[in-house]
């Protein structure tokens, strides 16, 4: 999404009438996301079919975009020669203190990580923004000796300070967040 997009106009959408007050376009529809879910999962199934994964879903703003990933996932597993075998569990990262980023990971939630040791993981986040926060998840995970460690990221704040790009991303690139 480049730096000048405005949004699509409000009216060309059908919207809650409780939206129309908070908001003042649409930068992504609904419809272009669930495409961009297809072919990620598209993209998955190609990287690591075959295979038994373990689905990290990093919560709280990952929950909906795994779900959707996930039976996607599934979805084309069931009518594909290639298998994927998913657990999915859930974790929250802290790394921010009010509004300003810390150097400190805390991982909340997971069962027990030491139980990724071998195993295939992808990682389901929402939004990454400086990539900090997703690479001190992948420096942490490491100590677990996993397989192999993909991330897949619906979006990707595109700003100076991000050097991170995910394994499996769905190429809308943004400059901020949604605007209200």
């Amino acid at each position: 999404i480049s730096d000048s997009w405005t949004g699509y106009n409000l009216d060309v959408f059908s919207l809650p009438h409780h939206y129309c007050e908070d908001l003042e376009c649409v930068f992504i529809p609904h419809g272009v996301i669930v495409d961009r879910i297809e072919r990620l999962a598209n993209d998955i199934m190609k990287d690591i079919g075959d295979n038994r994964i373990t689905v990290l879903c990093v919560l709280k703003g990952g929950y909906k975009f795994c779900a959707d990933l996930v039976e996607q996932i599934k979805s084309l597993s069931r009518n594909s020669e290639r298998f994927i075998s998913m657990r999915v569990d859930f974790i929250r990262l802290r790394s921010y203190c009010n509004d300003k980023s810390t150097a400190d990971l805390q991982i909340i939630g997971g069962e027990d990580l030491s139980k990724l040791t071998g195993k295939n993981v992808l990682i389901v986040e929402d939004v990454i923004g400086t990539g900090r926060t997703m690479e001190a998840l992948l420096s942490h995970l490491e100590k677990y000796n996993p397989k192999m460690v993909k991330v897949a990221s619906l979006l990707v704040k595109r700003s100076a300070d991000n050097k991170y790009r995910p394994d499996c991303e769905t190429s809308l690139y943004f400059i901020s967040l949604y605007t209200l």
